[in-house]
């Protein structure tokens, strides 16, 4: 069985954002940029199911600009067998919406065939409507059974943990909780110079990308005040009643 592993290029998680002074989008240029840790995620719990029997090959795929390889790198020296390289160079002014981005990876999932689609937490709902596959989303723990064409999801709701069964093929999105990505090691990051990673554009798998939505301008969220020390409740009570109106 193939599993499929969408992953995306963002800005690294310890750095700050900050908006471009146009205003037009998020600054990415000379910024650090990484793996989302929610496509980490997938792609360890991918490489454990293969490790465990339950997949013979994990395939990387991602969606983005030339510097998007990066990314495709980083899951091929984690262990991914191969990649796929969906072209596309972002319009500030347009950006790619989940819903595209959903259109895409049905069209890679088309051509791929797999048995188990694996995503970060954002965009499988829509991918999991589009391909009319059951789907189990931010998943704390996954069983595939290979027999009986069955994959078990644990995920946490606010009662406890839910379990569900899906028939495969299927789609599912993961939690924090699910497991602890490895690093690549050395030797792996030098094999994955000689794994094959294929590019496509979206005109190539027939997805149409035009967004009618049009971002007009971009900001940072307004600061926070500092905080204030208060000698009393009743001080408390007062500012809460005839400052901030909550009372």
């Amino acid at each position: 069985m193939k599993i499929l592993v969408a992953v995306k290029r963002v800005v690294d998680y310890a750095v700050k954002m900050r908006v471009r002074p146009d205003r037009t989008g998020v600054e990415t240029a000379n910024v650090k940029m990484s793996m989302n840790p929610f496509c980490e995620i997938a792609v360890e719990e991918a490489l454990r199911l293969r490790e465990a029997g339950a997949a013979a090959e994990v395939v990387a795929a991602t969606i983005g600009p030339a510097q998007s390889a990066d990314t495709l790198r980083t899951a091929l020296a984690m262990g991914a067998d191969r990649a796929v390289h969906v072209l596309h160079d972002p319009d500030p002014a347009r950006p790619l919406l989940p819903l595209a981005v959903a259109k895409i990876l049905r069209a890679v999932a088309l051509q791929e065939k797999p048995g188990l689609v694996i995503l970060g937490k954002q965009t499988g709902q829509m991918l999991a409507g589009l391909l009319q596959w059951p789907q189990g989303t931010f998943a704390s723990k996954v069983l595939l059974d290979k027999e009986k064409q069955k994959a078990t999801v644990e995920r946490e709701v606010d009662g406890g943990i839910e379990t569900v069964s899906l028939d495969l093929p299927a789609v599912i999105t993961t939690d924090l909780r699910l497991n602890q990505p490895r690093y690549a090691t050395l030797p792996n990051i030098m094999k994955a110079k000689s794994k094959v990673i294929k590019k496509v554009t979206p005109e190539e798998l027939n997805v149409d990308i035009r967004s009618d939505m049009e971002v007009i301008e971009v900001n940072e969220p307004p600061k926070r005040k500092a905080g204030v020390i208060l000698s009393s409740v009743d001080e408390l009570l007062d500012k809460l009643k005839n400052e901030a109106r909550v009372l």
